[in-house]
């Protein structure tokens, strides 16, 4: 398991990413501006980060900046934002950004990610990028194909998004001739599935709305076998 670095300004997200990751085995350092995300590199020396474009003092490209330009780059960098846009994927992951993730950053994203960057060596920026070649950025060298799906905006410049008709519907029909615990999990995961639609996506108002605690509700989601991706609405 690895020590990761989460720095974002936000104290839900911060609380969200920790749980989750120390569900996974990871220990967990939480940093809420630069400052405090200089100190904490410094001092343990992370496997990881997972570090927000957006905070108050010193944005999350700058500190990458800086980090590269001292040397510092040592570990893999996955960027954050709620407001990314291809430009800023490219220059992240030219400055050395392992990765790029969208908030709201769902489950399986986060973890498909982390265990990406985890298995690569250390990040050296690219010494070219060509956004007009289509997907050739960050660390991997060959194109992916359309069909694939890939959660890492900062790889393929190709975000998948399920179809808005896809969703999962309000009412479903369930085959009842089966044994009570087939019948129950099949129900349950619809129905998680359904919420998770709704609230396109967010653990946080999932579990506000179906009254479970944010780590009971990721570790009955991974018993489930919800695909978090699917669930999610694009454009709502």
């Amino acid at each position: 398991m690895a020590t990761i670095l989460v720095v974002d300004d936000e104290l839900g997200i911060r609380g969200l990413l920790s749980e989750i990751l120390s569900d996974e085995g990871h220990t967990v350092e939480l940093a809420e501006n630069a400052s405090q995300a200089r100190a904490a590199r410094e001092r343990m020396r992370p496997d990881l980060v997972l570090l927000d474009i957006w905070m108050p003092d010193v944005d999350g490209i700058s500190l990458l900046k800086e980090w590269g330009a001292g040397g510092l780059l040592s570990m893999p960098v996955i960027m954050m934002s709620g407001h990314g846009t291809i430009d800023t994927a490219v220059e992240a992951t030219k400055y050395g950004a392992t990765a790029f993730l969208e908030k709201p950053i769902t489950l399986q994203k986060l973890l498909r990610a982390v265990e990406q960057a985890l298995v690569r060596p250390a990040p050296r920026p690219p010494p070219s990028i060509s956004p007009a070649g289509g997907a050739v950025i960050g660390l991997r060298t060959d194109p992916l194909p359309v069909s694939e799906t890939s959660p890492l905006v900062g790889t393929s410049v190709l975000a998948s998004l399920p179809s808005a008709t896809s969703g999962p519907q309000a009412e479903q029909s369930f085959d009842l001739d089966r044994p009570l615990r087939e019948a129950r999990d099949a129900f349950e995961k619809s129905y998680f599935e359904f919420h998770l639609a709704q609230e396109n996506g967010s653990m946080t108002r999932v579990a506000e709305k179906t009254g479970l605690e944010r780590t009971h509700l990721y570790r009955k989601l991974k018993q489930l076998g919800v695909d978090l991706v699917r669930s999610k609405r694009s454009g709502s």
